[in-house]
């Protein structure tokens, strides 16, 4: 059977919530919501005020991790004033995973390149996971979306660091590059398989600039905003973003999105997601109406 992906051409804080809504899941127990809390000097991030709705609705903890490279947010002392300044931590219940260690261990026996992931230890503490995204390129990636999230967002800044070597973080810039993207792919598997059917996966093609909400100084966006996606399968979401994009032909700033996503062979992290069987590249996408 294929993966369902609703999608919504209607951009606002509140489709996110209709969208969530119609997954007809309920996250049980204590939710993570992990969130992208945005580089001090980035003007793409999506704000507190756009996912209010969804967050308010799942009643969760915005969750968040440190980085593992330079910036405000790869301390635990710059990210919480970062968090703070971007509003997160006034308008949500907000936990940054890694705050303090040590770290929390999730084995990945099956891994294409990784048989480890670090991620902040307070992970341990939530039953399941609402993983808000927002689809744009990436400088190292390709593309960011839920695979990201799952994967480098979810881990801990030394879980970063060890993703970006493909094991190896002193190698953290210099490693293989599809063993980098593989990396990423066996990382999001680690936190699939802790988690299992309570995950639910969001993804918002706005303000997509070629550059991640990591990046201090960042290209506006390059290509009109496409819609609101939502799925229970991360690989089939993102794979579904990645079309919307092939098919926006009649876009002036599509080519200049794909050209960053080839580039860095993007798609190679979904061909060994759905390898690990995270999830399918086959979906039905579903269009709600306006």
């Amino acid at each position: 059977m294929k993966s369902k992906v609703y999608f919504s051409r209607t951009i606002t804080p509140e489709k996110v919530a209709e969208l969530y809504e119609m997954l007809g899941v309920k996250l049980p127990g204590r939710v993570a919501i992990k969130v992208h809390s945005g580089e001090v000097g980035n003007q793409n991030f999506l704000r507190p005020e756009f996912w209010k709705p969804v967050i308010n609705a799942v009643g969760g903890t915005v969750v968040e991790c440190n980085t593992a490279y330079d910036g405000e947010r790869d301390t635990t002392e710059k990210h919480l004033k970062t968090i703070s300044a971007h509003g997160w931590s006034s308008a949500f219940r907000f936990d940054l995973l890694d705050a303090e260690g040590p770290d929390l261990e999730l084995p990945i026996p099956d891994g294409k390149r990784i048989k480890k992931n670090l991620v902040g230890k307070n992970l341990a503490n939530y039953d399941s996971l609402l993983v808000l995204s927002h689809f744009k390129g990436h400088p190292m990636g390709g593309y960011g979306g839920a695979l990201k999230q799952l994967s480098i967002g979810i881990a801990s800044s030394a879980g970063k660091a060890y993703i970006h070597g493909a094991g190896v973080p002193e190698n953290f810039w210099g490693a293989d590059h599809d063993s980098f993207l593989e990396s990423m792919a066996d990382a999001a598997s680690s936190v699939t398989q802790r988690f299992k059917d309570k995950i639910a996966y969001i993804n918002v093609m706005k303000n997509m600039s070629v550059d991640c909400d990591c990046c201090a100084v960042a290209e506006d966006p390059c290509m009109k905003d496409i819609g609101i996606l939502a799925s229970l399968d991360p690989v089939a979401i993102d794979q579904a973003c990645l079309d919307l994009v092939y098919a926006a032909t009649d876009d002036p700033g599509r080519d200049h999105l794909l050209e960053r996503i080839e580039s860095r062979n993007g798609v190679h992290t979904i061909e060994a997601a759905a390898q690990l069987g995270i999830g399918s590249r086959e979906y039905e996408l579903i269009e709600v109406p306006v």
